[in-house]
């Protein structure tokens, strides 16, 4: 398991940033290695991301020598969203199958996870994000059937989305985290549009089901002065709570949001007028 660490910046340090520094600051590539466990904790609401990709064994992880605690989730939680081939997660021995886009929430306290490829030949791609909590709630698979869907957007205005909400308080309670999947209408490229800023929530996105040599164009910044990240296949990103988030693809993609900070109030949030970009 590795864990790297990014410490994050102000709006006015980002002023100054060239793309490599914005990348380093706000982008994570290395997610998904071949048999590797890969975690980037992040000072934003120390939220941590994380990639597995099991393919020729099982991978186990659970220690918070990293972090300073006995486990990595003695006083955390996570949803493990699989965007692969089927694949099984145990937790402390319990066994949980998931399909290609189900979520599975995993309460504070657990010590060893375990994650599995049902077959090599199309692996699971286990991507993982963990907030801090300060409650216990029981581990619990969302399968995506059983996610609350949310149509968003217009198809006139390239935007039309399907939104689905797994962990939430509307489907599966936590303590302070929130993660969910949303996919583009096909013709449509906008995701989060109109943009919003939430300045009591941060949010991470991991973008999946793009061809590789597609890419997405992901705007971040203060409104008044935007920057912009050009975002492949399985890359995830920041998106600190003075930022933007919104983004326009070159083909199909879908991504994961996660989001935590001071409450779980999905439309606590300030829209922006489009005008006032620049």
């Amino acid at each position: 398991m590795t864990m790297k660490v990014l410490y994050g910046a102000s709006p006015e340090d980002v002023k100054g940033y060239d793309t490599e520094r914005l990348r380093s600051a706000f982008l994570i590539a290395d997610l998904f290695a071949a048999d590797a466990v890969n975690f980037s904790y992040t000072h934003v609401d120390r939220l941590i991301l994380g990639g597995a990709m099991p393919v020729e064994k099982s991978l186990t992880f659970g220690s918070g020598a990293e972090i300073g605690t006995p486990y990595l989730l003695s006083a955390r939680e996570m949803g493990i969203a699989n965007l692969g081939g089927k694949g099984t997660v145990t937790i402390d021995g319990k066994a949980f199958t998931l399909q290609k886009r189900d979520i599975l929430y995993v309460g504070r306290g657990a010590k060893e996870i375990t994650v599995a490829s049902a077959s090599a030949e199309a692996p699971a791609r286990f991507y993982m994000n963990s907030v801090p909590a300060g409650a216990d709630f029981p581990h619990r698979l969302i399968a995506k059937a059983e996610a609350k869907p949310l149509d968003l957007g217009e198809a006139r205005r390239s935007n039309k989305r399907r939104l689905a909400m797994y962990i939430h308080p509307e489907v599966a309670p936590s303590c302070l985290l929130l993660m969910g999947i949303t996919d583009l209408a096909e013709g449509s490229v906008w995701n989060t549009m109109p943009p919003h800023v939430h300045e009591r929530r941060m949010e991470a996105y991991c973008y999946f089901d793009m061809a590789d040599t597609d890419r997405v164009i992901h705007l971040m910044g203060k409104p008044e002065e935007t920057r912009h990240l050009l975002i492949a296949n399985g890359d995830a990103v920041l998106s600190p709570a003075w930022s933007i988030h919104m983004g326009a693809g070159t083909g199909p993609y879908a991504f994961v949001w996660g989001m935590t900070g001071e409450n779980q109030e999905y439309n606590d949030v300030a829209p922006v007028a489009l005008a006032e970009l620049k």
